[in-house]
């Protein structure tokens, strides 16, 4: 796993942005206009977030025409998470290869985002903006490990055994493609809530102990059982292991759904 690491980590780095926002935001000194000040510098970066704030991710009933006011309505941290799902975009088009189709795989990601963020908010889970940014970024390394070993990755694509993806992942690349966007999100030093559930997504001892691992699990599952319906028709979403962490009904997975297929492109068009 260490040379996928290597490879996304020396072949793209974050933005200043998102490591000066991220001082910003622990300097116990900043305030909402430094935040505002440092994002506003940067133009097209302020346009896209103003979209993003105004889209079916927050839902405000009144138009939020500043990042002024952006940063007092949502706060700096989710104002954070918009510039990390810019930033995934980025890096999306940066690992950009043959094997994959990139604006397939960037909606899905984003549908996985925002089944997350809907399953968050059901569960009144605090900062559920920052479960977009994990489902958007949890499977990132599939785009590096093709970029990086093509005819490895096609071998595993063409594999029609039984069993799940996650099952296949361990058996042709001995590591899961979350486990391994979790280490990537590490090395960028994201914060410990964003990496962590994603890379130990599917880890059946955290599933069983870990909410926000549960749960970005189960949106990773729902989302699969979504886009390979006809491949995993019995995917089975919520494992008995999650069941204490995660009492959630076929309706409110339904509904999760629904949200997330009427606003995806909405969502995935404004970070573009």
């Amino acid at each position: 796993m260490n040379q996928y690491i290597e490879y996304a980590t020396q072949s793209f780095t974050l933005p200043d942005i998102c490591l000066r926002l991220r001082n910003v935001l622990d300097d116990p000194r900043s305030d909402m206009d430094d935040i505002a000040a440092l994002i506003s510098i940067d133009p097209s970066l302020t346009a896209k977030l103003l979209r993003l704030a105004n889209s079916a991710l927050f839902r405000f009933p009144s138009q939020i025409e500043s990042i002024t006011k952006a940063v007092s309505v949502i706060g700096g941290e989710a104002l954070y998470n918009l510039v990390l799902a810019e930033t995934a975009n980025i890096a999306f088009k940066h690992f950009d290869n043959q094997c994959l189709i990139v604006d397939q795989h960037w909606e899905q990601s984003v549908f996985t985002g925002m089944l997350a963020k809907y399953l968050a908010k059901d569960m009144n889970v605090r900062g559920s903006d920052r479960f977009f940014v994990m489902g958007i970024l949890q499977n990132l390394s599939e785009l590096v490990i093709a970029k990086c070993e093509p005819e490895k990755y096609q071998q595993y694509a063409k594999d029609d055994s039984p069993g799940t993806p996650w099952d296949r992942q361990v058996a042709h690349f001995g590591l899961l493609f979350t486990e391994c966007s979790g280490s990537i999100m590490e090395q960028w030093k994201l914060p410990m809530p964003l990496f962590y559930p994603v890379k130990f997504a599917h880890n059946r001892v955290k599933l069983a102990s870990d909410l926000d691992v549960s749960l970005l699990t189960c949106a990773i599952r729902l989302s699969t059982a979504h886009y390979q319906r006809e491949r995993y028709p019995e995917l089975d979403i919520i494992s008995p292991d999650m069941v204490r962490l995660l009492p959630l009904d076929d309706e409110v997975l339904q509904n999760a759904k629904l949200f997330a297929q009427k606003e995806t492109n909405k969502v995935a068009v404004s970070v573009l």
